[in-house]
């Protein structure tokens, strides 16, 4: 279970950074756009497995914690950038 929750965090975090927001062009460029919409992404996907009507086969509580970890780290990117 503990590898099913390292790769759905790590999977997470790629889909999340391949697929980046666009600023609209008036707007001041932003520091690390990809990370900060990879963090909107993960608590998307922690709000749909939060109000989900399954348990996703007994790992939902598991990815939860993966996903609160992998916001975790990534804010601490952020951090570290300043």
């Amino acid at each position: 279970m503990k590898r099913f929750t390292s790769s759905f965090a790590v999977l997470a975090v790629m889909l999340a950074l391949t697929f980046p927001a666009m600023a609209p062009a008036s707007a001041a460029p932003d520091r690390h756009p990809e990370i900060r919409e990879a963090i909107a992404s993960l608590h998307r996907a922690k709000d749909h497995l939060e109000h989900a009507a399954h348990d996703f086969g007994g790992h939902r509580v598991e990815a939860i914690r993966a996903t609160d970890e992998a916001i975790h780290q990534l804010q601490i990117c952020l951090d570290y950038d300043k």
